[in-house]
């Protein structure tokens, strides 16, 4: 009799069903909502946008293809000095992988430190650990050009404010994919380690890292990556390297696009080699293999 009262009280298939459908409903409900507010808000934020522009999107629309005919036409036309340019500036691109390569490494760095001490288990000073994530959140949440907006009015022109705004920005960005990593490490070898009376940095360096170097090298090479990219973006804003050489062919005007022609060859070339290189050595790091 208690097996049949049990069963008796339990909800039936029909209920069941009813109530997943009606979840289902709701939430089919919030997420058209939420794409409707955000489909109000973009239009709304184009309209204004448009407006307070010196020419409108629509009107100038037809025009989008005018400046990369006008660059194409004059670098194919002066196609022979193409070469000699591209010797001119490979400087400036070098320059550019310099800042990459350098605030990477100071990047990864800080990353590092920023994700053993903000992860639970592994943290050194355990109050802390809200802090030293919020300082990974601050980090990455600024972009980069507006770092450098402010490093170029204290320093001046130069790569050094350009490579500093990268490191931070990238400190940022690591430290949370590293501390996501760290989170899934094994903690018996930091345990047995503890138990020998190894300090923080031992435990970390002998039971921590060696599981998470592999990852840890492949966020950070793809991370050069992206900062290759940062950094011939922010030439624009005077910061050096091939972004400064660019703006300045650009704003030159017609006369100069072989220039720019000559600088966009190197930029996409330097992109897609050091993306290949990348891959392949972050599929070698992860899977074992090189694809």
């Amino acid at each position: 009799m208690a097996n049949i009262s049990l069963s008796g009280a339990l909800p039936s298939v029909d209920s069941i069903q009813e109530s997943y459908m009606a979840q289902v409903h709701r939430r089919r409900l919030y997420g058209g909502l939420t794409l409707l507010i955000f489909g109000v808000l973009m239009m709304s934020g184009f309209n204004i946008a448009d407006n307070r522009n010196a020419g409108g999107f629509w009107d100038g629309l037809d025009q989008i293809g005018d400046y990369p005919a006008d660059v194409l036409s004059e670098a194919w036309e002066k196609r022979a000095n193409l070469p000699g340019l591209i010797a001119k500036y490979f400087p400036a691109l070098v320059e550019t992988i310099n800042i990459a390569a350098v605030s990477t490494l100071i990047g990864a760095i800080g990353g590092l430190f920023l994700s053993l001490l903000g992860t639970r288990g592994l943290a050194k000073w355990p109050r802390l650990i809200s802090l030293f994530r919020r300082i990974s959140d601050v980090m990455r949440a600024v972009p980069e050009i507006v770092i450098a907006l402010v490093l170029i009015f204290v320093l001046g022109g130069g790569p050094v404010p350009a490579m500093i705004a990268i490191a931070i920005h990238t400190a940022g960005a690591l430290g949370k994919m590293f501390s996501e990593v760290a989170e899934n490490a094994d903690l018996k070898p930091v345990e047995g380690l503890a138990s020998t009376g190894a300090t923080w940095s031992q435990r970390m360096l002998l039971g921590v890292l060696p599981q998470v170097a592999p990852n840890y090298v492949s966020y950070t090479l793809l991370r050069f990556e992206i900062n290759i990219r940062a950094s011939a973006i922010l030439g624009f804003v005077g910061a050096g390297g091939l972004g400064y050489e660019l703006r300045n062919a650009m704003a030159w005007g017609p006369g100069r696009f072989d220039e720019a022609g000559a600088i966009f060859i190197l930029l996409f070339g330097t992109i897609v080699f050091f993306d290949q290189l990348s891959s392949r050595y972050r599929n070698r790091l992860t899977e074992g293999q090189a694809q």
